[in-house]
Order: C-alpha cells, then structure tokens, then sequence
C-alpha cells in the first residue's frame, strides 16, 4: 500500500504544471520576508528612490545614484502604491520574477537534454537566492529573468542552420531583452557580448560572410543599446545630459575600492555559497552528450564561464554579486542532477539541507537588521510634521516613511559618509556635509558606525548635532541603534 500511496503522490505531482510547483517553492522558500520593508539598504534605497521619483523627483538631479534608471522605474509602480502597499508590491514583483526564471532554467535543461534534472535545477535556484542576498528586489533578482530569456532565445538548436530568419529574429530579441537588462545594471555588458559574439559567430560557421554576419549583427547591436541611448537622449534633451553620464559611467571609475583583504574575503565568502552549484556544473560539463545535445551544453557552459569572469572584473563581491551566476549554474547543475551516478543520493538531501539554511540566514538577518517593528518605532520618532529630514547613517527607507523634505540629493547615506565614495559623486563630501548641516534640517538620524566610515565626517556631523539638536530618542533597529535628534 505504500508503494502504491508513493506512486499514486508522484503520478499527481507531475501532472500540476512545473511553474505552479515552483511558484510554491519560491512562496514558501521567501515567505519569511513578505512585508518586511529592511530585508537590504539596496533596495530600501531604490524603493525610496522610486518613491522620490513619483513625487516629481528626477534621478541624478533631485535623488543622487549611479544606477541605470531603469532599475529606478521598475520599482515605480510599487512605490506609486504607497506604504505598506507598496512594500508588498515591489516584492511580489521580485516572486512573479523568480518564479518565471526558474521556469525557463528548466525548460534550458529540458533542451539540454537534462529533463530529469530541470526541476531540481530550478527549485536550486530558488534556494540559492537567499543564500546570496536575492530574497528580496535586489537587481539581478529582476534582471536574470531578462538574461535567461535572452539565452532561451539564443542557444543552439539542432535545425538551426535550416532556418536563417528565425536565427535573426531570435538574435533581435534577444539582445533586445539584454538591452532592457542593461537599463537595470550595467553589469550584464559581459554576458550580452557573449551573447552576441556567439551569435555572429554562428552566423560565420554556417557560411555567411564575415561583412554579411556584420551587416545582420548592427539590427542586433542596435537592440541592445536603445534603452540606454533612449534615456541619455531625453536627459540630453532636458539639459541634464551631463549629469547622465557623470553618475552611470564617470563616477564608475571614479569610486575607491574596498581594502584587499576585505574584497578578498567576500569573494572567498561568495565562492564557498556557490561551490556546490559550481562543483556539479563541472561534473555535468564531463558527462558524454549525444550530438543533438552537445553544442548546448558547450554553449551553457560558455556562458557560466562569462558570466563568472564578469563578477572578477567588477571586484567588490558582495554577496549578491553572485546571483548573476545562478542562472546558468543550475542549468548546467541540470546535468548533475539528471544523469550523474551521485545523484540519487544526493539531490533530496542537497535541497533540504539548502532550504534549512536559507530559512535559517533569513532568520539571522531579521535578527541583524530589524524587524519591521523595529522601523516603526524609528519612524514614529522621525514623525511625520512639518520641517525636513536628514540621515546621516541609518535606513534609507526612513525618507518615504516619514515622507518629510529633504535636503540633499545624496539619499543613500554612504554617498556621503563612505570612505571610498570620496571624489565620486560630483561634489565633495564634507562640502555637501556643511552645505545640508546649514539648512538646519528638523530631524536629522545617526545610526551606528560602519566599516569604511569616514570618521572625521561622522566626528563633524556629531559636533554639529551636539551643538544644536536634542536626542528625542535613541532606539534598537536590529543589532544597532538608531539616534533620532530633533532642532532645538
């Protein structure tokens, strides 16, 4: 009876379509996170950003980051919602996200030959993500979707030397979804010129001239570049052309980097979370192929290999500078899954053992960073009257909260008080410090002291506090404390 129970369990689950089980995965799996506003500073920054920007605010001018706009304008509808609304919205974006990227990692691993390893491949990706800081709206959370679209549409199939015009139909759609990726972080740049170099040269094997390959690749290049060019076109045509420039591109090079042993140490960090993954994409890459399959898994593989060299380039390595890696990881992990000796053994327990951990670094981080609870209380004590505010360190959530002015455009607190930022964002730092401290903001936050602080800017900004404000309350925000000071 309880074969005949098992049997009867898994014959009903393959029958429910596979994004409905994943769509449950990712539900249960970032349930711990639902309406919470402080899961990341990132994207309580873009959050707040898009909440500045609904209420007439233009990016670079009136709210300061160096972020492609359309990162910005993702998170617009969300914000246009209001509070607590929009919160639950921008996050059931990141799972309807989510969901459809785990549904096309599985459908690559179909095509790759890989079946009976797709849905584990793809409920690894899921898993992963809290791993990695991707529990929440940060970007790649959005923009794999747009990547693993783009590969879907690109990677080789068997007929494809019998039909050119799907070929380049493909190829304009694709590169046209990495044009759209770009516009939420430039950091995809690496993978969209593998995917595009990948595609001239296909055209090139299969007999094109070098000059017609070039000729059908400008459409492609073309794609690509639109949305960036389309935004510089409009800043330009409202005189703010330069201030486009400066904060996506020259501020770029401009930034410090963190110290080596630092950056050394997130990397390490980074490669230790993804290893697992790692390990069983190079053992899949092992496996023999049959020749309908074997240009895709080289093809897979190639891609794993780009976009695992443009994080090095990109240095920092923060957690969630892996998750770009993710996608084409767990396809290749497919492989793993489907057809090594080990994988009886290990799939089940591999996945459990991730969900518990996942679950766990959801809690730890909670516990870390504050609950929502946490956050009310600080914005009780902000308040909501008239009169502006300021954080000098602290959550940028706090200005959509409080919804009082501002008076600067550096809304991301480390703008101004990180070390490495010095020199890069078109002002200096303790100029703009004096310029707010002079306007005499009404309330004004200090949080606790970070790594990479510039002391003398915090020492500053305390004497000043001291000189001329009241504490009105000094409160817990997860391991930290919030200071909240009003003007005498």
């Amino acid at each position: 009876m309880t074969d005949i129970a098992a049997s009867s369990f898994r014959s009903s689950v393959t029958r429910v379509p596979r994004w409905v089980l994943l769509f449950g995965v990712a539900l249960l799996v970032r349930a711990l996170t639902f309406g919470n506003p402080i899961l990341h500073v990132d994207e309580e920054f873009y959050y707040a950003t898009a909440h500045a920007i609904v209420h007439g605010a233009i990016p670079y001018v009136d709210v300061w980051d160096r972020k492609p706009v359309g990162l910005f304008l993702l998170y617009v509808p969300a914000a246009a919602l209001g509070l607590p609304l929009g919160i639950w919205a921008y996050q059931a974006m990141a799972l309807a996200s989510v969901t459809a990227t785990a549904t096309l990692i599985a459908r690559l691993a179909d095509r790759a030959g890989w079946a009976k390893g797709a849905l584990p491949a793809a409920i690894a990706y899921l898993l992963w993500l809290n791993l990695l800081e991707g529990e929440g709206g940060q970007t790649p959370v959005f923009y794999n979707l747009l990547m693993v679209g783009a590969a879907s549409l690109l990677a080789p199939r068997p007929d494809d030397a019998a039909h050119p015009t799907r070929r380049l139909a493909h190829g304009c759609a694709a590169l046209a979804l990495v044009g759209l990726a770009l516009q939420i972080k430039y950091t995809v740049v690496f993978e969209g010129a593998f995917f595009g170099l990948w595609w001239m040269a296909r055209e090139w094997r299969l007999g094109r001239s070098w000059w017609g390959v070039v000729l059908l690749a400008t459409p492609l290049a073309v794609l690509a570049a639109v949305p960036t060019v389309a935004v510089w076109a409009w800043f330009g045509a409202h005189g703010l052309g330069d201030a486009f420039l400066y904060a996506n591109f020259e501020s770029i090079g401009a930034r410090g980097s963190d110290p080596i042993p630092r950056e050394l140490g997130n990397l390490a960090l980074m490669l230790l979370i993804g290893s697992p993954l790692g390990a069983m994409a190079i053992l899949a890459a092992r496996l023999p192929a049959h020749d309908d399959t074997q240009a895709l898994r080289r093809w897979l593989v190639g891609w794993a290999i780009v976009a695992a060299l443009g994080i090095l380039v990109f240095r920092g390595y923060f957690d969630h500078y892996g998750l770009p890696l993710l996608v084409p990881f767990c396809v290749c992990a497919a492989g793993f899954f489907a057809e090594h000796y080990r994988a009886t053994q290990v799939r089940v327990p591999l996945l459990i053992v991730v969900l518990l951990a996942s679950q766990i670094v959801l809690l730890v981080k909670r516990h870390e960073r504050g609950t929502p609870a946490d956050l009310a209380a600080v914005t009780r004590a902000v308040g909501h009257g008239p009169g502006c505010l300021y954080v000098f360190s602290g959550s940028p959530m706090l200005y959509p909260l409080a919804d009082r002015c501002t008076v600067t455009r550096y809304r991301f607190p480390r703008h101004i008080g990180q070390a490495k930022e010095r020199g890069a964002i078109g002002v200096d730092q303790q100029a703009e410090l004096e310029r707010i401290m002079a306007q005499s903001p009404e309330i004004v936050v200090l949080g606790p002291v970070y790594s990479g602080e510039r002391a003398d800017l915090r020492a500053l900004f305390e004497r000043y506090v001291a000189a001329r404000y009241r504490q009105r309350s000094d409160l817990p925000l997860g391991r930290g404390r919030i200071a909240v000071y009003a003007l005498r």
